[in-house]
């Protein structure tokens, strides 16, 4: 698909329990690597709305209706932190389940961390 509009969902950082996270990841660190994924994409060419959330359901549910009101997105990106911390396991069915009834046909993809986010895209979406 090209030239398709790609929303990235992935968790606040200032939401997350450091102490469960491997040494070296705080919120300063988590938050410039973010930004430096967020300009990656720009940098690729990529049309992406970023929707960082807080971990509860139904908060980030809002949210996430809120910018697909605003848009037409063909590919949806969530985050490794939603994905991968079993406290989060609620969220992440939430947000795969309001994108499917919100946008039907909407692609999936997942990254494992902010720097793998452009390859995550570039399997589904094309800048």
């Amino acid at each position: 698909m090209k030239n398709t509009k790609a929303l990235s969902i992935g968790l606040h950082p200032r939401s997350l329990d450091y102490s469960t996270l491997p040494d070296g990841v705080d919120e300063a660190s988590l938050t410039a690597r973010i930004a430096a994924g967020n300009a990656a994409l720009r940098e690729a060419g990529f049309d992406v709305v970023t929707c960082l959330v807080d971990p509860s359901p139904d908060g980030a549910e809002a949210a996430v209706r809120k910018l697909l009101e605003d848009g037409t997105f063909g590919v949806a990106m969530i985050g490794g932190g939603v994905r991968m911390m079993p406290e989060h396991t609620l969220l992440f069915e939430r947000l795969v389940n309001v994108l499917i009834e919100a946008v039907p046909g909407i692609r999936l993809c997942f990254n494992t961390s902010p720097e793998t986010t452009v390859d995550a895209l570039r399997r589904w979406i094309e800048p």
